[in-house]
């Protein structure tokens, strides 16, 4: 049985973007950055994935630092943190971000069954301003269909 722990989700992501693709990488870590996580000090928002010289980062992942810990051997809480992930994997991703449009973006952090830092990166697709209203219009119109069948449902 697959038991996880979800740390953090990055909402505005789906709000922004169209995910296409989602990946499970592994993250490295210093210190006690894992303890940071487990007690879900950290932020995703505004959050980007990149691949710099055949590696892929994580930028703007916010690790508070843990308050029981050395404050002299704490590293930033902004620093870029490596992913882990399959070196043809990479390569596929580089491809897909060099094509117009297309970025890397966090959505999910995680602790899988085996206590692993896990972080789930979707390969994404802008939206325009009409496409997010519209998202937001149709959310709208099912939430009032509910209401409605849910009245329905009282009144008999």
């Amino acid at each position: 049985m697959k038991t996880t722990k979800v740390v953090a989700t990055n909402r505005k992501a789906y709000h922004d973007f169209y995910i296409e693709e989602t990946y499970e990488t592994g993250i490295e870590l210093k210190g006690a950055e894992v303890k940071s996580i487990r007690a879900s000090r950290l932020n995703l928002k505004d959050s980007y994935a990149r691949v710099e010289d055949g590696e892929l980062w994580v930028f703007n992942m916010h690790i508070s630092p843990y308050s029981h810990a050395d404050i002299y051997s704490q590293p930033s809480p902004d620093r870029p943190r490596k992913l882990l992930l399959h070196k043809r994997e990479i390569l596929r991703l580089l491809g897909k971000t060099k094509e117009k449009g297309y970025t890397l973006v966090p959505l999910r952090v995680y602790i899988n069954d085996k206590g692993k830092v896990k972080i789930e990166i979707g390969l994404a697709k802008g939206k325009m301003l009409y496409d997010k209203r519209k998202a937001i219009a149709e959310r709208a119109a099912k939430r009032e269909i509910e209401r409605a069948l849910r009245e329905r449902q009282k009144s008999k």
